[in-house]
């Protein structure tokens, strides 16, 4: 359970297992997408709807503090991906820091982080969809395939067709999905902005009047719901053995992502509360774009906004799925998982298995299961992941420090340890049935690493293999 994996082996295994090895195909702006991608629109397209009434205005604040808590984390995985520049994220550090039985659950945490946040983006697809279909054409896919249980439907149809889109684009290859997904991060910036031009417009300062009805606890509950937002950070460092030069490449793509999602998120969020009384955002379906008609007056704000929305779902979808692949394919070449998940197809350079199964996984949640619960769920496993990183840059800065860094934490232990506070913070903000659920999902993870991974990883066969025999006295 205790036993580490060299940061030696695991850069020198980079890409190389019996199934075919992934290609070094993406640079810095495509890497820099990628965090971006993943990161801008989980928060803002959707969240604001169920944030805005746990904290009313200050919900600006709670954006704050998530991103202080996300920038001190983002300094330890710059750390760590200069270091340790492979596939598989946290789940690799943990591997080389903590030991193997903390690596499998950082990597049940991080499976659960990218599947469960892809399937609460996908539930609002539908509705920025409809928003659209409702301005251009005057119709509306009904409620009973456009919401999951519990908001009115039976199967959330819309949810499945992008997550099948995704996979479509992810298999044919990392280059040409980093590709697509640069120029559906241009169209998302470029709509985010609109929305703050036109937004302010509307400002009212009469509506930031009561800024914390609730006070600092319902700020504190608010920054907790929104945390996962911040997942694009985790999903650069997955892309460890594709990225060109990663020691210098990947710390400059966190940082990067990092400032530009932070000023996109508090710009949209202090936007959207002064052009609209707090208490309409409960319950308000492509919420948004909604507010662009109001200040306007007219509809091809909204219009484009819901366009915008579709493009930027799909950005997100299309970037948390291929980081969920990739961990399955570090777990999978470990042999923390069977070595099918760490095949790869000859022809296209990506796990095809892998894009499948999680392809299937995320579309079924997605269909139904309603969006509160998968929301805090992907915060719950964002925030442990990120407190395993930070520790992880302590350990590894007394168990090897001669290691080749590309980048080194400033302020050194103190970020560090504050960037594990302020994740415990937030952590003890979630919902009780948040804690309930994770725990069953950790036992889970428990069942199979005691009952296959403890025995079928790679330093386990490793271990018991037997030593050559010396040869026999000659008689």
């Amino acid at each position: 359970m205790l036993r580490r994996k060299p940061v030696s082996a695991l850069v020198a295994e980079g890409g190389v297992t019996t199934g075919g090895s992934l290609r070094r195909s993406i640079g810095l702006w495509q890497l820099t997408s990628i965090g971006i991608g993943a990161t801008v629109g989980t928060g803002i397209f959707f969240v604001l709807g169920s944030a805005v009434p746990e904290a009313g205005p200050a919900v600006v604040l709670s954006f704050v503090i998530a991103a202080v808590t996300a920038g001190l984390t983002a300094l330890c995985y710059a750390e760590l991906a200069s270091a340790i520049p492979v596939s598989g994220s946290s789940y690799s550090y943990a591997y080389a820091t903590l030991g193997e039985a903390a690596a499998f659950g950082v990597g049940a945490c991080l499976l659960l982080e990218y599947g469960v946040s892809a399937s609460a983006i996908t539930v609002t697809w539908g509705q920025y969809l409809n928003e659209f279909l409702h301005d251009v054409l005057g119709v509306t896919l009904p409620d009973a395939v456009a919401q999951p249980p519990g908001h009115g439907g039976y199967v959330n149809l819309p949810a499945v067709v992008l997550v099948a889109l995704c996979c479509v684009l992810l298999v044919r290859g990392a280059r040409e999905s980093a590709r697509v997904n640069a120029a559906m991060v241009a169209v998302k910036l470029a709509i985010l902005v609109l929305f703050v031009c036109i937004g302010l417009t509307g400002f009212h300062s009469g509506n930031l009047s009561d800024f914390a009805p609730l006070g600092i606890g319902g700020i504190g509950a608010a920054a907790s719901s929104i945390f996962f937002s911040f997942i694009g950070l985790d999903a650069v460092s997955t892309a460890g053995e594709e990225v060109k030069d990663p020691r210098r490449t990947m710390p400059l793509a966190i940082l990067i992502s990092l400032g530009v999602v932070t000023l996109l998120y508090v710009g949209v969020a202090l936007t959207a509360v002064a052009a609209q009384p707090w208490q309409r955002f409960e319950g308000q379906e492509a919420g948004l774009a909604q507010i662009l008609r109001d200040v306007t007056g007219s509809t091809w704000p909204s219009t484009m906004f819901a366009l915008g929305a579709i493009v930027s779902i799909f950005s997100i979808t299309l970037v948390v799925l291929y980081g969920q692949t990739r961990i399955l394919y570090s777990m999978g070449r470990d042999g923390m998982l069977p070595a099918r998940f760490a095949r790869v197809s000859p022809r296209t350079g990506t796990p095809v298995w892998n894009t499948v199964v999680v392809g299937a996984g995320v579309a079924l949640l997605g269909a139904f299961v309603p969006l509160d619960v998968l929301a805090d769920l992907t915060s719950m496993g964002t925030l442990v992941a990120f407190a395993v990183v930070s520790v992880g840059v302590m350990v590894l800065r007394r168990t090897a420090p001669d290691l080749d860094r590309g980048f080194k934490v400033p302020g050194y232990p103190v970020v560090p340890l504050l960037s594990v506070a302020f994740c415990a913070y937030l952590i003890y903000g979630l919902h009780g049935l948040t804690f309930t659920l994770f725990g069953v999902w950790l036992a889970g993870a428990a069942l199979l690493y005691f009952g296959y991974g403890i025995r079928h990883s790679r330093l386990a066969r490793r271990e018991a293999a037997p030593a050559a025999p010396a040869p026999a006295p000659r008689r």
